[in-house]
């Protein structure tokens, strides 16, 4: 094995652990998967093994070309060819998947997470779409494929940036976030989850609440993002 696939491989495997730590999983539930698209290879989780057990020689390598096991002895996550996807369209290095309660109950009714206020806008500037429905016909075939595909139609027809939201709801599943690496996804799953928080509290005790000025959102998230961004130290 080389040193670069080692590195991605426990890098991988740091950001499975973080995940699994970040109380955001039960079970087997989740994954994160991370990316060297030099070597055009991503490594993820095998499927079905408990958290505790992973090391970083269990991470599967699989091809950022053809989506296919490139190394490995065990069977990929089986939303590997969901992540395969995301790799294709939208320019990240790490991907993170979830179950977690209140992301999941608006995945499952079908509702976004609307940008609702500043703590919002500091990580995602708009609202975090939910898919469509799949057709009876993408579920039976290539169903993990065909629901990173419809990740990617999401945000092509609302014309939502991936690297500004980088976050979205599966309907009637779960989310998908991503970032820079498997660490960043695994942070972005964690500030997602208590924002669908906020989010099931807001549609409880407000349901008619205003949605903020347009240039508030714009400044707080700027201000962490971007080119000219001043938050924090340099």
């Amino acid at each position: 094995m080389s040193p670069r696939t080692r590195a991605l491989r426990e890098s991988v495997w740091a950001a499975n652990l973080e995940l699994a730590d970040s109380g955001l999983v039960t079970g087997t539930f989740g994954n994160v998967s991370g990316a060297d698209r030099d070597a055009g290879l991503f490594a993820i989780k095998p499927s079905g093994v408990p958290y505790a057990d992973l090391t970083p020689d269990h991470m599967v390598l699989v091809s950022l070309e053809t989506g296919e096991v490139a190394q490995g002895d065990l069977r990929p996550s089986s939303d590997t060819h969901t992540h395969h996807e995301l790799f294709r369209a939208f320019p990240c290095g790490g991907i993170a998947h979830t179950h977690s309660e209140f992301a999941t109950a608006l995945a499952q009714a079908r509702l976004p997470i609307r940008c609702m206020g500043t703590t919002h806008a500091d990580y995602f500037r708009g609202d975090v779409p939910v898919t469509r429905e799949m057709t009876e016909a993408e579920v039976a075939g290539e169903y993990e494929r065909n629901t990173g595909l419809v990740i990617v139609e999401a945000f092509a027809d609302a014309g939502i940036s991936p690297e500004e939201v980088a976050a979205v709801l599966v309907a009637n599943h779960g989310p998908f976030t991503w970032g820079a690496d498997g660490l960043e996804a695994v942070a972005r799953s964690e500030m997602l989850e208590l924002l669908a928080g906020m989010e099931c509290t807001i549609r409880a005790i407000a349901p008619d609440a205003p949605r903020p000025a347009r240039h508030l959102i714009d400044r707080h998230f700027l201000r962490k993002h971007g080119r000219d961004a001043y938050y924090g130290q340099e």
